[in-house]
């Protein structure tokens, strides 16, 4: 193995050549804060990774002290493409800087994609991790840095019925749960809803059918975003045709915490109040389940979804970054 040197006197080794039981007592440290900070339990996600870990299919580097693994970061590549999935140091050693690890194995990690051959975009969202807590690594590998937040709605006030489906708009429209055959109209629905918006910047799955249902696939099959929850996910159809419209996708992130991981209105039909709609139906739902707690991420800059989702009792718990890299 080679060992990259560090003025902290650690080493930084390739991810491919440790197991999963070497970065368990890691991910057991990096899940509880994943619960504290963000209501979030993370032993799904962090179980498919040191899956993937045993299979050797990730790019990375553990850090290493004194014979110890004390961080790692790793990444997903695709094709041209690579997306950041993560860096963590743990917080247990005194004499060592959770942050100066962290910034460490990111350095060693942005350093190897940007000098991979053929490499055109490399994505990172860091949800854990505070706003500007990793500014200046990316910064100084030439990203763009965007600001997220990560909003909070308690659900106590709710009623515990779950809702029904139903015509609206006159009629008009017919809201329904989701369905395992949405796949399809859900991928053009989110293409055209994100067409020219600013998240469509930061991940550019959502600017192709193909990538919207790549997008949906990750949601809906893997415990990325959370166990995906049918019961409180719904569309809105175009009653005469059928048509898509609007959709929210909700995930159970713990036993008391759902997350809203999407939730977007055709272009021609925003400002009717379906988004609002979408929000207290998937909300109620999730009471129904026995949440009492919604969650969402939004842009910074995306001030009229924010306006929506602080009148309807949305805090902001956490702030954190999305970062891009393009040639």
């Amino acid at each position: 193995m080679r060992a990259v040197a560090a003025p902290l006197q650690l080493e930084f080794l390739d991810l491919r050549h440790f197991r999963a039981q070497d970065l368990r007592t890691l991910l057991d440290e990096e899940s509880a804060l994943w619960r504290e900070r963000l209501h979030w339990d993370y032993s799904g996600s962090a179980n498919l990774l040191l899956q993937y870990v045993d299979s050797h299919l990730l790019i990375g580097y553990v850090a290493i002290d004194q014979g110890k693994v004390c961080g790692y970061t790793f990444c997903v590549q695709e094709q041209a493409k690579a997306i950041v999935g993560d860096v963590f140091a743990t917080r247990t050693h005194a004499n060592i800087s959770a942050a100066a690890v962290e910034k460490h194995l990111l350095d060693h990690l942005l350093e190897t994609l940007r000098a991979t051959p053929g490499m055109e975009r490399i994505e990172a969202q860091l949800l854990l991790h505070r706003h500007g807590e990793h500014h200046p690594s990316f910064v100084q590998a030439g990203f763009q840095q965007y600001q997220r937040i990560y909003l909070g709605s308690r659900l106590e006030h709710l009623a515990s019925e779950a809702p029904q489906e139903r015509l609206i708009q006159d009629g008009a429209l017919r809201l329904r749960r989701w369905q395992d055959g949405d796949f399809d109209a859900a991928a053009h629905n989110i293409t055209a809803a994100y067409a020219g918006h600013i998240d469509s910047t930061i991940n550019d799955q959502y600017r192709s059918v193909a990538g919207a249902s790549r997008f949906l696939h990750n949601i809906v099959r893997f415990p990325g975003c959370g166990q995906f929850s049918p019961e409180a996910s719904w569309v809105v159809l175009e009653e005469k045709t059928g048509v898509m419209q609007a959709l929210l996708l909700a995930s159970r992130i713990s036993t008391e915490a759902g997350h809203i991981t999407q939730v977007c209105v055709a272009p021609h039909l925003r400002q009717h109040g379906l988004g609002r709609l979408l929000l207290e139906t998937g909300a109620q739902s999730l009471r129904a389940l026995g949440c009492s707690l919604a969650t969402l991420t939004v842009t910074q800059s995306n001030e009229s979804a924010i306006r929506l989702y602080t009148s309807m009792g949305y805090q902001t718990l956490h702030s954190f970054d999305a970062m891009l890299w393009t040639v």
